[in-house]
């Protein structure tokens, strides 16, 4: 069975709305650690504010190795209308997101990455659907903005992996027990 892995850029205080506003000193760790999280994952699933910043923004961006990664893969979106065209390999999700990502779980291939999508994350969390969090911590505080865990039901978590980047941003994987 596939695993949904959830991928999360965060503030110190669990913001993940706006990460550029507390992400300001990427390193190699970092890059190292986005590199092994994307290549075992073969489809994403994203929400539809995120395919749409996302879709003006990475089809001509240079940030690698993310840009040949999210250009290239099957994503999967959550939305009640249509996709404007444009970004490929994107299908809008047909009916219920939960419901959708169980099935997807089924299916053959490798992992299905949310990334940068805060609700789909929360959805698929509470309906513990997800297999790992993969989080990258800022040390910064934002103070302000959409956290990542608000509104969650209690999750047992497992750390699977941590580190410390060389620019102080905490690199922890973990395991949701379910």
């Amino acid at each position: 069975m596939r695993k949904i892995v959830v991928y999360t850029l965060l503030s110190l205080d669990g913001v993940a709305e706006s990460p550029d506003e507390f992400f300001a000193d990427w390193d190699g760790a970092m890059d190292a650690n986005l590199a092994a999280v994307i290549e075992t994952q073969d489809a994403v699933v994203l929400g539809r504010r995120s395919y749409d910043e996302w879709a003006r923004f990475w089809p001509e961006s240079k940030i690698e190795p993310f840009a040949t990664f999210i250009n290239g893969v099957t994503k999967y979106v959550a939305t009640s209308t249509p996709l404007d065209g444009g970004w490929d390999h994107a299908t809008a999700i047909d009916g219920d997101l939960v419901g959708f990502v169980r099935e997807l779980k089924q299916q053959p291939g490798g992992d299905i990455g949310v990334h940068a999508s805060i609700t789909v994350a929360q959805a698929l969390l509470a309906a513990d659907v997800v297999d790992e969090l993969r989080l990258v911590t800022a040390p910064r505080i934002a103070a302000r903005g959409r956290r990542l865990l608000d509104g969650l039901p209690p999750i047992r978590l497992e750390v699977i992996h941590s580190e410390t980047s060389p620019t102080g941003y905490l690199l922890v994987d973990y395991r949701v027990v379910h």
